[in-house]
């Protein structure tokens, strides 16, 4: 399975933006899927996560309140719906699939945890 994600674009900041995260040969309906992001000179972190089925998500503090995490399995599709958007969100975002049931019970943060990734979306914010 690859995942391809997209949505990503320059924007204003206190913009928004809505990334998707769409396999490719394949479906990952029973995966738990993350969204990491990866701004210059920096190393990648985690920012959000969600279970196969919907129903648990987690957030990293510093987008709490502004991204929303959700899935809409029959259309094989994850969305990261990004409010008020900061500078300092720049960066390439990068969507992750992996098995497991630990997706149901915290947030997945390893990317050494996920199974399969995507090729990234660039997100810039203008001040």
């Amino acid at each position: 399975v690859q995942l391809q994600a997209s949505g990503g674009g320059l924007v204003q900041a206190g913009g928004s933006l809505r990334l998707s995260c769409v396999p490719s040969g394949g479906t990952f309906s029973s995966y738990g899927v993350g969204w990491f992001r990866q701004a210059p000179g920096k190393e990648r972190e985690f920012v959000t996560s969600i279970s196969w089925s919907g129903g648990t998500s987690y957030y990293v503090d510093f987008v709490k309140g502004r991204f929303t995490i959700s899935r809409d399995n029959a259309r094989n599709t994850v969305y990261l719906q990004m409010k008020r958007l900061k500078p300092e969100d720049t960066a390439v975002y990068y969507c992750a699939a992996g098995r497991g049931a630990r997706f149901d019970n915290a947030p997945v943060t390893n990317p050494h945890d996920y199974d399969y990734w995507g090729q990234g979306t660039l997100v810039t914010v203008s001040s």
